[in-house]
Protein backbone atom coordinates (compact mmCIF):
# COMPACT_ATOMS: atom_id res chain seq x y z
CA UNK A 1 0.00 0.00 0.00
CA UNK A 2 -0.84 2.75 -0.75
CA UNK A 3 -3.25 2.34 -3.62
CA UNK A 4 -3.78 5.48 -5.69
CA UNK A 5 -6.96 6.02 -7.69
CA UNK A 6 -7.14 9.11 -9.88
CA UNK A 7 -10.49 10.22 -11.27
CA UNK A 8 -10.38 13.01 -13.83
CA UNK A 9 -12.55 14.86 -16.31
CA UNK A 10 -12.29 13.87 -19.94
CA UNK A 11 -11.40 17.41 -21.01
CA UNK A 12 -7.82 17.00 -19.76
CA UNK A 13 -5.41 16.19 -22.57
CA UNK A 14 -3.30 13.05 -22.30
CA UNK A 15 -0.19 15.23 -22.35
CA UNK A 16 -1.48 17.42 -19.52
CA UNK A 17 -2.68 14.41 -17.54
CA UNK A 18 0.66 12.57 -17.84
CA UNK A 19 -0.69 9.85 -15.55
CA UNK A 20 2.39 7.61 -15.61
CA UNK A 21 4.63 10.52 -14.66
CA UNK A 22 2.25 11.54 -11.86
CA UNK A 23 2.08 7.97 -10.57
CA UNK A 24 5.88 7.66 -10.61
CA UNK A 25 6.16 10.85 -8.53
CA UNK A 26 3.47 9.66 -6.10
CA UNK A 27 5.18 6.27 -5.66
CA UNK A 28 8.55 7.91 -5.09
CA UNK A 29 7.09 10.35 -2.58
CA UNK A 30 5.24 7.61 -0.71
CA UNK A 31 8.37 5.45 -0.57
CA UNK A 32 10.33 8.37 0.88
CA UNK A 33 7.68 9.41 3.41
CA UNK A 34 8.86 8.16 6.79
CA UNK A 35 9.66 4.78 5.21
CA UNK A 36 6.09 3.68 5.87
CA UNK A 37 5.09 2.48 2.41
CA UNK A 38 6.84 -0.48 0.76
CA UNK A 39 7.08 -0.07 -3.00
CA UNK A 40 5.93 -3.61 -3.77
CA UNK A 41 2.48 -2.84 -2.36
CA UNK A 42 1.87 0.35 -4.33
CA UNK A 43 -0.69 0.38 -7.12
CA UNK A 44 -2.03 3.20 -9.24
CA UNK A 45 -4.85 3.51 -11.69
CA UNK A 46 -6.71 6.32 -13.44
CA UNK A 47 -10.32 6.63 -14.53
CA UNK A 48 -11.56 9.18 -17.03
CA UNK A 49 -15.01 10.61 -16.44
CA UNK A 50 -16.72 11.29 -19.76
CA UNK A 51 -19.84 12.62 -18.08
CA UNK A 52 -19.09 15.39 -15.61
CA UNK A 53 -20.35 18.79 -14.57
CA UNK A 54 -18.14 21.18 -12.60
CA UNK A 55 -19.48 24.22 -10.72
CA UNK A 56 -21.44 26.36 -13.19
CA UNK A 57 -21.18 23.81 -15.99
CA UNK A 58 -18.49 25.63 -17.97
CA UNK A 59 -17.11 22.84 -20.19
CA UNK A 60 -13.58 24.22 -19.81
CA UNK A 61 -13.53 23.55 -16.06
CA UNK A 62 -11.65 20.38 -15.18
CA UNK A 63 -11.51 18.16 -12.13
CA UNK A 64 -9.05 15.73 -10.63
CA UNK A 65 -9.67 13.67 -7.52
CA UNK A 66 -7.01 11.46 -5.95
CA UNK A 67 -8.00 8.78 -3.47
CA UNK A 68 -5.21 7.13 -1.50
CA UNK A 69 -6.03 3.98 0.43
CA UNK A 70 -3.59 2.76 3.05
CA UNK A 71 -3.47 -0.10 5.48
CA UNK A 72 -3.55 0.39 9.24
CA UNK A 73 -0.50 0.79 11.41
CA UNK A 74 0.77 4.31 10.81
CA UNK A 75 0.54 7.07 13.35
CA UNK A 76 -1.78 10.01 12.77
CA UNK A 77 1.30 12.22 12.43
CA UNK A 78 2.81 9.95 9.75
CA UNK A 79 -0.51 9.85 7.88
CA UNK A 80 -0.78 13.63 7.99
CA UNK A 81 2.78 14.10 6.70
CA UNK A 82 2.18 11.59 3.90
CA UNK A 83 -1.15 13.19 2.94
CA UNK A 84 0.41 16.67 2.76
CA UNK A 85 3.38 15.41 0.75
CA UNK A 86 1.19 13.48 -1.71
CA UNK A 87 -1.23 16.39 -2.14
CA UNK A 88 1.77 18.64 -2.85
CA UNK A 89 2.81 16.27 -5.67
CA UNK A 90 -0.71 16.36 -7.12
CA UNK A 91 -0.87 20.15 -6.86
CA UNK A 92 2.54 20.63 -8.46
CA UNK A 93 1.70 18.21 -11.27
CA UNK A 94 -1.35 20.25 -12.28
CA UNK A 95 0.02 23.71 -11.36
CA UNK A 96 -0.04 25.02 -14.93
CA UNK A 97 -3.72 24.04 -15.27
CA UNK A 98 -4.60 26.46 -12.47
CA UNK A 99 -3.11 29.27 -14.56
CA UNK A 100 -5.14 28.31 -17.65
CA UNK A 101 -8.66 27.36 -16.50
CA UNK A 102 -10.98 26.46 -13.67
CA UNK A 103 -9.72 23.46 -11.75
CA UNK A 104 -11.50 21.51 -9.02
CA UNK A 105 -8.87 19.39 -7.28
CA UNK A 106 -9.55 17.11 -4.36
CA UNK A 107 -7.65 14.52 -2.36
CA UNK A 108 -8.51 12.03 0.33
CA UNK A 109 -6.53 9.45 2.22
CA UNK A 110 -8.42 6.62 3.86
CA UNK A 111 -7.17 3.95 6.18
CA UNK A 112 -8.63 0.50 5.54
CA UNK A 113 -9.78 -1.62 8.45
CA UNK A 114 -7.46 -4.52 9.19
CA UNK A 115 -10.27 -7.03 9.72
CA UNK A 116 -11.83 -6.42 6.29
CA UNK A 117 -8.68 -5.85 4.19
CA UNK A 118 -6.89 -8.82 2.66
CA UNK A 119 -4.06 -9.03 0.17
CA UNK A 120 -1.61 -11.49 -1.29
CA UNK A 121 1.44 -10.14 -3.07
CA UNK A 122 4.57 -11.67 -4.55
CA UNK A 123 5.54 -8.63 -6.67
CA UNK A 124 8.66 -8.13 -4.54
CA UNK A 125 9.96 -11.46 -5.81
CA UNK A 126 9.82 -10.14 -9.36
CA UNK A 127 10.93 -6.53 -8.87
CA UNK A 128 13.94 -5.62 -10.98
CA UNK A 129 15.79 -4.14 -8.02
CA UNK A 130 14.89 -7.22 -5.89
CA UNK A 131 14.58 -5.06 -2.79
CA UNK A 132 11.48 -6.87 -1.57
CA UNK A 133 9.41 -5.58 1.35
CA UNK A 134 11.47 -2.52 2.20
CA UNK A 135 11.68 -1.24 -1.34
Amino acid sequence: MPHFTLEYSSNISKKKLAAKELFAKLHETAANTAGNFPTKGMRSRAFKSKDFYVADGNPDHMFVHLTVKIGVGRSQEDREIAAKDLFAVLTEHFASSFEERGVAMSFEMTELEAITKFNKNNVGDYMSNNMGENA
